[in-house]
């Protein structure tokens, strides 16, 4: 038998084992770690802009008026006690709207979702509806029912019922199918299939589109408190408006947007516990 020496290694060569394992940079997905007060930089950034632009000359107190002058006109309404009433009054509105609009958006769903003679008789005039712009069925509410309360909040409906129905039928039309099997070899009831099975997994898309949902019912109401209205936040700002008062009108769009913010952020509080299962890029 014949042995055969191991051959040296030629000059020059490079013995890989020996080698250190280059090290791999690992790319973490996801937008990257969180941003302390993210909600607030930006809000942060342009009242600083208008802050100097006020300070220095630059905005035209006619146009924009200062921030410390909207701050002392805050303060006046405040104590004049306009401003609560008129809040009041489109958070009322609002919900109402809301209310309404989320109960009939979720029936529908339902229907539509679960039945497809329901989808057939709803999809089709949900579609339609999401075609036209709300804002351009205000003539015709106004001539159907009037220019008073119920004209108001029947188009905030019209504007969240939408959504609504969009996220939640696609979120049922999505539910996984191993899920329904599995049900299915259970002794469930018609109801507690729906309570068990369809209600959760129809919940991720039920609250992304009240998040629009709620978003809409603010944009709404800014629009019909204009038309004839004598109360609200939005007369509040068509009265400013007539008079050249850009502080007040300054002041209703700050409350607008607080309540857009703050409403957002309790849907998300929401979905974020509701969730709480599911993991994102978001976690």
């Amino acid at each position: 038998m014949t042995l055969i020496s191991p051959q040296p290694w030629p000059v020059g060569a490079v013995d890989l084992a020996s080698e250190p394992t280059p090290k791999i940079r690992r790319r973490r997905l996801g937008p990257g770690p969180a941003v302390p007060f993210a909600l607030l930089l930006g809000p942060v950034l342009l009242i600083s802009i208008w802050i100097a632009g006020s300070a220095i000359g630059l905005i035209d107190p006619r146009i924009l008026s200062a921030p410390w002058t909207v701050i002392a006109t805050f303060g006046t309404l405040i104590a004049d006690g306009r401003l609560q009433e008129h809040l009041w009054i489109s958070s009322a509105r609002a919900l109402s709207g809301l209310v309404i609009g989320v109960v009939i958006g979720i029936v529908l769903a339902l229907i539509a979702g679960l039945s497809r003679w329901g989808e057939a008789l709803i999809d089709g005039p949900v579609q339609i509806k999401r075609a036209v712009p709300t804002l351009a069925l205000i003539p015709l509410m106004m001539l159907w029912f009037g220019i008073g309360e119920q004209m108001k909040i029947i188009t905030i409906v019209l504007a969240v019922v939408v959504p609504i129905y969009m996220h939640t039928h696609n979120a049922l039309r999505g539910i996984d199918t191993r899920f329904v099997e599995l049900a299915e070899t259970l002794p469930l009831t018609r109801a507690e299939f729906l309570r068990h099975v369809v209600l959760p997994g129809a919940l991720p898309g039920f609250l992304l589109g009240l998040r629009f949902a709620v978003t809409l019912a603010w944009v709404s109401l800014v629009v019909v408190e204009q038309i004839n209205a004598t109360t609200g936040l939005g007369y509040m700002i068509s009265l400013a408006r007539t008079y050249g008062q850009t502080e007040i009108i300054i002041v209703g769009i700050v409350v607008y947007a607080a309540l857009g913010l703050v409403s957002d952020a309790l849907v998300r509080l929401v979905e974020r516990r509701a969730l709480s299962w599911r993991r994102t890029l978001s976690n």
